[in-house]
């Protein structure tokens, strides 16, 4: 008996045969008795996974900018040979390899070396085990002291544009005894009725503090800049003015005078926040909801600290100065008239001067330019000493440099600089110092076309004395901008970077360095070191990972 499944084929593949000769098929060849072609399409294989190609390796046109100064050159391909005679620097990163400031992942994006050894301070530097100004996703070195923005958040932040902690119950109280009460918060229409009650009390710092203050936390109390704001008088009134945690100290909007903060030589300023509760300085703006926005910049001229450290850059009449800071044999000791204000000095003899101690403090929203190459920052350096204590100190949205550095001996740490409409650190005229755990994050649109992470220069003065000579380690340098480059060293600066991360924008190099002197070897920024001019050689760099052009 034939089963139903093999006379199934039979009928049909009688009906085929049938159906092909109505169609005039006769001819169509047989698949031969008793089979049927099948065909099998069989699945591609799984592609092993590889991870993201890495993309062909820059040039060093790409990696490094060459600019002409006075007719010098220092070309890409030195530059990039600087780089490549350091050890564990990677010149061709790529990839996701941060979210906003933080590595993704908790391994280092380049082999890190030891900072004390390489760079030779055991007393102020500490070793790592990473590159770059965080050690990981997770790292809560910068969180809650800082505010978050567009151009770098912090692991528990607050943003930038909030309104910052005022509290209330001293809206119907007095100012404390030295300063000016200038009334409350309160608005009223046109009529005399309240629109909005009041929250907080307005009291002014005095323009001249000639006796020490202390600016206390007080519930609903905001302390008021208006005007150039002094602590002492250079030369008469040493004076300290000490701010407690939690103060939020605010520029007059009411008024056109450039509002500052300014510190004398001799005075002190010692503001000491926590992690807990920084001490804000901010533009009054910032004092109500949407006062501020994420573009907002240039209210206020910001905090100026002056000393009496060395200086190489020397006003008529002083100096010039020594490699050793005295200015030996010379009439006058250097001394030079800070920017953005007449009149007010800075420089001395005093390698060790102390203005005082700046730690978990935020400076938001400064910078006004005076004239070209004469602007106010947000916290700018004169002549300050290695007394001078400053870490765990933002400064955001600068409309010019987030800090600029004017000689001095001042180290840094946890220095972070967000939004600077120019440089992030910007430092020259003899600065000598060391600077640890710094993050500059360059906001995404609107900075000037000159902008760099970092600046380094000797103010034109090659070989001015002391030399500018500095030392980055674990820095964060983002430019999210097409800036020219991310790193710019020039005017004969002595440096060396050590477990940093550089990544910059489509367009933008990594480096650019520079020189306006001297010729073959001798050029000034790469020549050899010559003790005769206090100069240590050629900058170094060591275990710095660089992403350049938007890789």
């Amino acid at each position: 008996m034939v089963s139903f499944s093999r006379r199934s084929q039979i009928l049909l593949a009688s009906s085929a045969a049938f159906f092909l000769a109505s169609c005039g098929a006769d001819d169509v060849a047989s698949p031969g008795a008793g089979s049927v072609p099948v065909t099998i399409n069989q699945p591609a294989p799984t592609p092993t996974p590889t991870g993201p190609v890495a993309p062909a390796a820059l040039t060093a046109a790409q990696f490094a900018l060459a600019t002409t100064q006075s007719g010098v050159t220092i070309t890409a391909d030195e530059q990039l040979a600087l780089i490549n005679a350091g050890q564990n620097n990677n010149v061709n990163g790529f990839g996701t390899t941060l979210n906003s400031v933080y590595p993704v992942g908790g391994a280092s994006l380049a082999t890190a070396s030891n900072p004390q050894t390489v760079l030779g301070n055991s007393a102020f530097l500490q070793n790592t085990s990473f590159v770059g100004a965080l050690s990981g996703p997770n790292d809560n070195a910068f969180s809650g002291w800082t505010c978050n923005s567009s151009s770098a958040s912090f692991l528990n932040s607050s943003a930038c544009t909030a309104v910052p902690s005022i509290g209330t119950g001293a809206a119907a109280a007095s100012c404390p005894t030295g300063l000016i009460d200038d009334g409350t918060n309160e608005i009223r229409n046109s009529s005399g009725a309240v629109t909005t009650a009041a929250t907080f009390r307005y009291c002014r710092l005095p323009l001249v503090m000639t006796s020490d203050l202390t600016l206390a936390k007080v519930p609903g109390t905001v302390y008021r800049l208006r005007g150039q704001t002094e602590v002492g008088v250079d030369g008469r009134n040493d004076v300290t003015l000490t701010i407690q945690p939690g103060v939020v100290l605010a520029a007059d909007s009411t008024e056109t005078s450039n509002d500052m903060l300014l510190v004398n030589r001799g005075s002190k300023l010692n503001a000491v926040g926590t992690a807990e509760a920084p001490i804000i300085f901010t533009a009054q703006q910032n004092l109500v909801n949407n006062g501020v926005s994420d573009s907002s910049q240039g209210l206020w001229g910001g905090v100026i600290l002056l000393g009496r450290a060395p200086t190489a850059v020397c006003a008529t009449g002083t100096g010039p100065n020594t490699a050793d800071g005295t200015s030996a044999g010379a009439a006058n000791p250097c001394q030079q008239q800070i920017e953005g204000v007449t009149g007010r000095l800075y420089g001395g003899t005093n390698q060790a001067d102390s203005s005082g101690t700046l730690q978990y403090v935020q400076i938001r929203y400064t910078g006004i330019a005076i004239s070209e190459g004469n602007e106010l920052q947000g916290l700018t350096l004169g002549g300050t000493g290695s007394g001078t204590t400053i870490d765990h100190v933002q400064s955001h949205n600068s409309a010019d440099d987030g800090i600029e550095i004017f000689g001095g001996t001042t180290n840094l740490k946890y220095f972070v600089v967000t939004g600077a409409d120019d440089d992030g650190f910007d430092v020259d005229n003899g600065w000598r110092g060391f600077m640890q755990f710094i993050i500059a994050a360059q906001k995404a649109g609107g900075s000037t076309a000159d902008s760099f992470a970092t600046e380094i220069d000797s103010n034109g003065g090659e070989d001015l004395l002391p030399r500018t000579y500095g030392r980055y380690a674990n820095f964060t340098f983002i430019q999210t901008n097409s800036a020219p480059a991310a790193i710019r060293l020039r005017g004969g600066a002595d440096f060396a970077f050590v477990n940093g991360i550089v990544k910059t924008a489509a367009g933008a190099a990594c480096v650019n360095v520079i020189a306006s002197a001297g010729a073959g070897a001798q050029r000034t920024t790469i020549r050899p070191a010559d003790a005769a001019l206090q100069d240590v050689g050629p900058p170094t760099f060591n275990s710095v990972y660089f992403q350049c052009q938007g890789r």
